[in-house]
């Protein structure tokens, strides 16, 4: 089904009963999008009349410089709903673009509020859930503020992988990973330069490897060594330990 990812994450938020997935399946279940690689979900600019539940492929929150520099400010993977509560906004502030094609499901206010309002339960995971998208901003943040360039991607390698894993994405060690060195660039605040020499060092260092979109990780322990990874701000499997 489409929202099995959204499913598997918000049950590490919150436990969540059979009404309530079968609640979860239905919002913006008739309103599915596909939009293609390279193409904008929502642009900066636009009125946010709904949110966007991604259930296939890969997105991208980011914001244009006026001299056309970018700054990517989130990556989207399956199951991650696009800005929770945009509608609230009169006008974007950012961009949603997608790096892969892409299907989104189509959610409306009202069907959040009214499976909020039915399902507690789920209202509660989708706190969660935005408190955790708010840490992970905050670790992007000392990753440009703190982090030098190989600690920084590291870090987004240990983020990334263990996000493909909580919603069952990865086969093994390894993940679908569709973004350029551009990408991690814009990211990481960093030049594409620089992120080749970095993805050569954590290779050299038997790490991880990076080919044809598959990232490979082959020593957890260490890469989260070398990035001073804690694990804690994405809170999974928060719902066993309450």
């Amino acid at each position: 089904m489409s929202h099995d990812f959204l499913i598997r994450k918000l049950r590490s938020f919150e436990h969540l009963s059979a009404a309530n997935t079968a609640a979860l399946q239905t919002i913006g279940g008739g309103r599915l999008r596909t939009i293609n690689a390279r193409e904008d979900v929502i642009s900066e600019g636009d009125d946010p009349r709904e949110v966007y539940l991604i259930t296939n492929g890969w997105a991208f929150r980011y914001k244009f410089l006026e001299d056309g520099r970018r700054q990517i400010m989130a990556f989207f993977i399956p199951g991650d709903i696009a800005d929770l509560h945009v509608y609230i906004l009169k006008e974007m502030d950012h961009s949603i673009g997608a790096i892969t094609p892409l299907t989104v499901a189509r959610i409306s206010a009202r069907e959040l509020e009214e499976v909020g309002d039915a399902h507690p339960r789920i209202l509660r995971a989708l706190w969660w859930d935005t408190l955790v998208t708010a840490s992970i901003q905050r670790e992007w943040t000392v990753s440009l503020g703190q982090r030098d360039a190989v600690e920084s991607l590291a870090h987004l390698f240990c983020e990334l992988y263990l996000r493909m894993r909580s919603v069952g994405l990865c086969e093994g060690s390894s993940c679908a990973l569709p973004l350029t060195h551009q990408h991690l660039a814009d990211a990481l605040g960093l030049t594409q330069t620089h992120i080749g020499r970095v993805l050569g060092k954590l290779r050299s260092l038997k790490l991880i490897t990076l080919e044809k979109h598959l990232l490979s990780v082959h020593d957890l322990p260490g890469l989260k060594k070398i990035a001073g990874f804690n694990s804690n701000y994405l809170h999974q499997n928060d719902a066993k330990q309450k």
